[in-house]
């Protein structure tokens, strides 16, 4: 992300890591798992935790995956989930997806996930990712659309949380309903070999729910989101409160149920 145009909407609190960690290549990349293979190259761009990454990096080894943050301070995220499953294939550079600090046609596979939903310019982030690209690489990125996001039963707390959280994401300089345009991006960005497919993440047992909700209701009080809500004027400690007792609601709900799609491009260069 460029750090002069945008503001990483979600941040980096215990509360959102909660729900980052649980990403994976199976449950957030499958739709890139048929075309990896071992001794690719791999840039993973907007790595944050490295749970994804670490899992794209077992899948080509030897090959090298290439980890990149904003920040060091982002970076060490990842590099401590890469020490702690022993992942020696990979290294890890801060660079801004905006002017990727590599040659051109460096990497096999560049790869983003929910990243280009909160960048300053996506189509320009799109082309550095072809940039870095070799001939016959792919290009490949996931993100949600939160238009598409759906729950059971009618909870008002879940209306105005999605309102909100739409309002603070485009103050920041991002898209929340980035899915339905990654195509559009990849078309302006110059990849012309755009096969675009979508899935869906669903949250309904007590576990899931408790592990959804409860996140969202602890980063509705306690989290960059949050403090974005209140600097910005979009909302006050009150409104917070309501927002965060509306989804423990929601997790309290034995018919409880909360759906979104993903967009996902898949590109050839």
């Amino acid at each position: 992300m460029n750090g002069d145009e945008t503001v990483y909407t979600h941040g980096h609190d215990e509360s959102v890591l909660r729900n980052h960690r649980w990403r994976t290549a199976e449950n957030s990349a499958g739709y890139l798992l048929p075309h990896l293979r071992a001794g690719m190259t791999l840039l993973d761009v907007g790595c944050g935790p490295g749970t994804i990454t670490a899992d794209l990096a077992g899948l080509v080894a030897p090959g090298v995956v290439t980890a990149v943050e904003m920040t060091d301070e982002a970076l060490s995220l990842a590099r401590n989930e890469f020490a702690k499953r022993g992942v020696p294939n990979t290294l890890t550079v801060v660079s801004d997806v905006h002017a990727l600090d590599f040659p051109d046609d460096s990497f096999d596979v560049v790869h983003a996930h929910q990243v280009l939903q909160h960048v300053g310019d996506p189509v320009q982030a799109l082309r550095e990712m072809k940039r870095v690209c070799r001939p016959g690489g792919i290009v490949a990125a996931r993100d949600a659309d939160y238009g598409t996001f759906t729950w059971f039963p009618a909870t008002p707390a879940l209306d105005e949380w999605l309102t909100l959280y739409k309002a603070i994401a485009r103050a920041n300089g991002g898209e929340p309903d980035a899915g339905r345009r990654l195509r559009a991006w990849a078309h302006e960005a110059g990849l012309g070999d755009v096969v675009n497919t979508a899935s869906t993440w669903c949250f309904s047992s007590d576990e899931d729910r408790e592990w959804w909700g409860g996140s969202w209701a602890d980063r509705s009080l306690q989290s960059n989101y949050a403090d974005r809500a209140l600097e910005l004027g979009l909302a006050t400690a009150a409104d917070l409160e309501r927002i965060a007792a509306g989804w423990r609601s929601w997790v309290r709900e034995d018919d409880g149920w909360f759906a979104l799609l993903h967009s996902e491009i898949l590109c050839r260069v």
